[in-house]
């Protein structure tokens, strides 16, 4: 029983050694000390102090991500851009908290006294799974900031590595290549759901090769050198050759995979179910009500205090029609009413989106949009559970499961990879986008290869709106692709790092539109004939039959015409991205500090001003 016992302390003990903030390595316990002989003996400790890996590295919140397609009425930093955004002073993902060099260090720790565990088949498993995490590590260290120190040893006050430099990004890539192989290689193959496997090693090497190869392609390196700190190895690997490896990985998973498309009634249930769906949910995060673990995404869309998120015109524009035709090409869209605009599209948007004769999941009356909850009008429906679910709308009570890795992903990044290599063809855009319509009842919508890039959409290649950086014989589809993951990834933290690997930062610029609206009057939003908001100026009808809005104030509704025109609450605010700066975030100026009295030089990220001048 002693045994147990300290065996428990010993383990709390060096996790909470673990999370530690980087810039506290001077303050450690050497590892000398700790009396390892007490843990990493059988399957079990493993598997116990891997757990936190799960726990700080998955993204919990991605629903919440603001972007160019989702707004909330307080824009992020990142969307605000210019001044709004500063070099921190300690933190910022390379200090402490999830996602740090602390989380780093636990998985070195792992690394180095396993073999103390004499189940050698556990050995195997676990250092698979750590391997995983740390390319997954690495993978968000890079995208954010880009050319970063690799540490593959559990650093002490007395390491040589403790400062070390940044390591180019293809040394980092050729390591996270190595782990993720290896991973592949030792995972079991079996289907869990929570649990990483070999499919979830193949497909984050999709994925991060995927985001390689586009960076490489959209940031070259020729043209674009500010963007890699440290100089790129003259045998580094090409944007094609990234590219090739993305759609061999998700090709595997495609052809010899156990999973499929799911096959539901309602499409809104892949999302708003209590239990991830194992046909399609490669890796998905638990969430229990009964243990109170929890997420926020129900309330997020349903609560007018949670941020009144909504999604912008621009990402419901550029939806298809249910027939696979262009929204954009009919006579009007631009001051067409939700109403109208609402009818005959993908499917998709009015499950993700509140549309016309919207009925919540457990509910039986017709619900309009609430412009109280949606900053834009355009209300938010993905993840929200089944009404009749207890608790359903409170704060940080949805235990619907969330996303982490997802076969449409997969289909969508081999789709992507294939088209940016310029090989792709008709069978493959059959074999993963037509799949995705077919599910949701698009067999009509197909797209076409050949007229794809025959006539490129010219709202998704315009200035206003539309990608400023594609080009060539294969734009067209390229163009489509991005408009299908916009859609079925929309909300699954995505979007951001899409634009930031297609130097698409501009986006963030455009404008930030919501619904069209003539003038003052009544809106019927539910499409049923019958009015659902009154829009007032002068004096306060006080209605019983519909929901008022003052028109021209920030509690009601503010036009971008004043009298006319798109819901435009953030009318006000400056927003700017920076094309020399803002692809990175900065490195914290305690880092820098730190770093330059050890004599190292830890280099600042372009275009960062943090008052040190080395």
């Amino acid at each position: 029983m002693e045994d147990k016992n300290m065996k428990k302390i010993v383990l709390f003990a060096i996790a909470a050694l673990c999370l530690i903030s980087c810039d506290k390595f001077l303050d450690r316990t050497p590892k000398a000390t700790l009396a390892t002989e007490n843990y990493f003996r059988d399957e079990t400790d493993l598997q116990l102090f891997s757990n936190t890996f799960y726990n700080n590295l998955l993204p919990k919140e991605p629903y919440e991500e603001q972007s160019d397609h989702l707004v909330c009425l307080n824009l992020s930093a990142v969307m605000r851009g210019g001044n709004n955004r500063t070099v921190p002073n300690s933190g910022g993902g390379w200090g402490s908290g999830s996602g740090a060099w602390g989380d780093l260090r636990k998985m070195n720790t792992l690394l180095e006294y396993i073999d103390k565990c004499e189940d050698k088949d556990a050995v195997v498993k676990y250092t698979a799974v750590t391997r995983f995490f740390r390319a997954y590590f690495y993978f968000n260290m890079i995208k954010r900031f880009g050319d970063v120190p690799w540490i593959d040893e559990q650093l002490e006050t007395d390491s040589e590595n403790l400062y070390r430099p940044r390591d180019s990004r293809e040394v980092i890539m050729d390591h996270m290549l190595e782990d993720i192989d290896y991973a592949i290689d030792n995972l079991p193959a079996t289907v869990s759901t929570y649990r990483v496997n070999r499919w979830t090693a193949l497909a984050l090497k999709a994925r991060f090769c995927l985001f390689e190869g586009t960076f490489r392609k959209y940031h070259n390196p020729a043209q674009y050198p500010e963007m890699y700190i440290e100089q790129l190895p003259d045998d580094s690997r090409t944007s094609a050759d990234y590219l090739k490896l993305a759609a061999d990985a998700a090709e595997e998973i495609i052809n010899d995979g156990p999973y499929k498309l799911a096959q539901l009634a309602d499409y809104r249930l892949l999302f708003a179910n209590v239990d991830a769906n194992k046909d399609e949910f490669i890796l998905a995060i638990k969430n229990d009500q009964s243990l109170q673990i929890c997420n926020n995404s129900t309330a997020f869309a349903v609560m007018s205090t949670q941020g009144t998120p909504g999604f912008t015109r621009k990402f419901i524009a550029g939806v298809l029609m249910a027939d696979g035709t262009r929204f954009t090409d009919q006579a009007g869209w631009e001051t067409m009413q939700f109403a109208q605009e609402m009818q005959n599209r993908d499917p998709r948007l009015s499950a993700i989106t509140v549309g016309t004769n919207c009925v919540w999941l457990g509910d039986e009356a017709v619900s309009a949009p609430d412009l109280g909850c949606s900053v834009t009008g355009y209300q938010v429906q993905k993840y929200v559970m089944d009404k009749t679910l207890p608790e359903w709308g409170r704060v940080d009570k949805a235990y619907n499961d969330i996303p982490v890795f997802r076969y449409a992903e997969v289909l969508l990044n081999y789709a992507e990879a294939k088209a940016e290599l310029g090989t792709i063809d008709q069978p493959d855009i059959d074999n993963t986008i037509n799949k995705l319509r077919d599910r949701v009842g698009m067999t009509a919508g197909h797209l076409d290869l050949t007229a794809a890039n025959t006539t490129p959409d010219p709202y998704l290649s315009g200035e206003e709106f539309g990608y400023q950086h594609v080009s060539g014989t294969n734009a067209g589809v390229i163009l489509e692709i991005r408009r299908e993951r916009a859609i079925e990834l929309a909300m699954e933290g995505f979007r951001l790092s899409d634009l930031i690997r297609w130097r698409e930062g501009k986006c963030l610029e455009q404008p930030i539109y919501g619904m069209y609206f003539p003038g003052v009057g009544k809106y019927d939003l539910t499409g049923d004939g019958k009015a659902d908001i009154n829009i007032w100026q002068d004096t306060d009808p006080k209605s019983k039959d519909v929901v008022d809005f003052q028109l021209g104030v920030s509690t009601g509704i503010e036009l971008t015409e004043t009298s006319k025109g798109y819901v435009y609450h953030h009318n006000n605010i400056e927003r700017s991205f920076n094309e020399a700066r803002d692809y990175y975030y900065p490195i914290p100026t305690k880092e820098r500090q730190l770093y330059h009295q050890k004599g190292v030089l830890l280099k600042q990220n372009p275009g960062w001003a943090d008052g040190l001048s080395y």
